[in-house]
């Protein structure tokens, strides 16, 4: 986070912007990974910042600035899928793929069949390099937990593409 953290954003306003900046690409990828819209990405991002603004003081410490956005982000996602009731179907899915490519298509299919906390765990794990440490720390559960869900979650995205065929080999 370099230094963000000489000035607390908690109580300076310009220290805020700092750190949204600093974020911005972070709770991109996280909104479009669940949104599977730009324009819903962008939207989500300026719910985020004034949901981050608003409750700043709640921040305990410092040094989880990023997992604390990271959290209101799935949150804000989460609250938007579940109101929306939305479902991608398969050519949307492909018109937002950043590239043709059917093995990335079929990836975000089988990422989309997971329950939304396997989602974010796959998600965070593996678009975001998170560590298990800092995945426990986010989703509030044991390192432990953290690990079976994840290993669980992996096995079913293999059984799900395995089905899909020899060209994933």
């Amino acid at each position: 986070m370099g230094d963000i953290t000489k000035k607390d954003f908690r109580k300076d306003d310009e220290a805020f912007i700092q750190v949204i900046s600093e974020y911005k690409i972070d709770l991109y990828r996280t909104a479009l990974a669940f949104l599977k819209s730009k324009e819903r990405a962008v939207e989500a991002i300026q719910e985020v910042t004034y949901r981050a603004y608003t409750k700043r003081k709640q921040l305990r410490e410092l040094r989880f600035v990023k997992t604390w956005l990271i959290r209101i982000m799935i949150n804000y996602c989460n609250d938007v899928i579940k109101k929306e009731k939305h479902w991608i179907d398969d050519r949307s899915l492909a018109k937002e793929a950043t590239y043709d490519n059917t093995t990335f298509i079929w990836l975000e299919e089988a990422i989309q069949q997971l329950k939304q906390d396997d989602q974010a765990l796959i998600y965070l794990k593996y678009f975001h390099d998170m560590t298990f440490s800092e995945l426990a720390e986010q989703m509030n559960l044991p390192i432990s937990t953290v690990k079976t869900r994840l290993y669980r979650a992996l096995t079913m995205l293999r059984v799900d593409l395995a089905d899909e065929g020899e060209v994933l080999q």
